[in-house]
This record gives C-alpha cells, structure tokens and sequence, in this order.
C-alpha cells in the first residue's frame, strides 16, 4: 500500500488506511531528531523494565490476569518499537508510491528513526457539539478519529483490562497492626 490508501472494511465505519506515526500515540511527536532518538531511547527502556516486571509477576505467581495485562502492554509496547526500529530500514519512503522491501539504495531512515505503521480507522458517526457545550461547542467532532494498529489495540487492551479489574488485580487485605490486635485482647 502507499501513504493513504485506503480499503473500505465495514461501510460507513471500518475502514484499512496506511498511515505512518512518526511519534507517538494519537500522533503526537517530539520535535527533530533528538525527539526522536529520545522517543525511541524511552521505548527501549520502558520495555526492558516491563519484560523484567513480567518476569517479576510470574516468578511470584501474581494473579494470572494480571499477568495477561502485562503480557498484552508488554508485547504490545515491543511491536512498536519493532516497527520503529527497523521499518526505516527496511523500506524506502511510501509517498505517493507503494514501499519497496530492501530497496538497493536502503531505507529512508537509520535504525530507531523509523515510522510505526497504523492502518485500522474506524470513524463511527460524526457531529456537531451542541454550542452550550463547554470548550467545543459549536465544533464537528468524529468519534472515533484515531488510526492505530494491533500493537495499539493490545496496550490499550491491556490497560484498559487492569482498569476494569483493579479491585481483583490490587486486592490486599487490610492488616491491623501487631500493637491493636493485643490491645484488643486485653480488654
């Protein structure tokens, strides 16, 4: 595919779109290539600590969902920074063309320059914010505007299953101190 193709999935709201997210989510990058490099530097540490955190999780046979959550982040996380890595350098720009695998002349970008590929776009329904609405009213507003990938798609999974479950996953009974419970007995 080239920069913007798209393929109509579902009509009306499932649509496949190549896009190319030189940041990170919704699109949001830092600027120039220190930006970069620190984006991807981030990447790389918060996926050292979240495989060792996994790691962790398992060797103390934490709740076994929780554990999926972690999983899901985790993996999710690490085909991000996959992607960003080495799509660079192994495709050429994708601008008004369709990118070629290992051109001769190499990729456009050097390792941990790359893009991340997102491709699913699912724009439900749109309108207008009623003008009493506070900051947008008046505005058009598509809901739901993000182009992302399955890496995407697993993060938030992933967090969103541990907000859903976090009075199982963060349970701990609550224990009173030594002093109060032998006070209690005497008495």
């Amino acid at each position: 595919m080239y920069l913007g193709q798209e393929y109509i999935l579902f009509p009306n709201w499932g649509i496949l779109h190549f896009t190319e997210n030189n940041g990170m989510a919704f699109g949001m990058e830092l600027e120039g290539s220190y930006g970069k490099l620190l984006l991807s530097s981030f990447r790389l540490l918060a996926i050292s600590g979240l495989a060792y955190y996994l790691y962790w999780l398992v060797k103390h046979k934490e709740n076994i969902g929780y554990i999926y959550c972690i999983a899901l982040i985790f993996a999710g996380a690490f085909g991000n920074i996959i992607d960003s890595a080495f799509y660079g350098l192994i495709f050429n720009e994708s601008y008004h063309q369709v990118a070629t695998l290992f051109p001769e002349e190499g990729g456009y970008a050097p390792f941990l320059f790359g893009r991340v590929v997102d491709m699913f776009y699912f724009p439900m329904f749109s309108g207008n914010f009623p003008n009493w609405f506070p900051v947008w009213g008046g505005e058009d507003f598509l809901f739901f505007r993000p182009v992302f990938n399955v890496a995407d798609f697993s993060i938030s999974l992933g967090v969103g299953l541990i907000i859903l479950n976090q009075k199982k996953y963060f349970a701990t009974p609550l224990k009173q101190p030594a002093e109060s419970t032998t006070k209690a007995s005497e008495n």
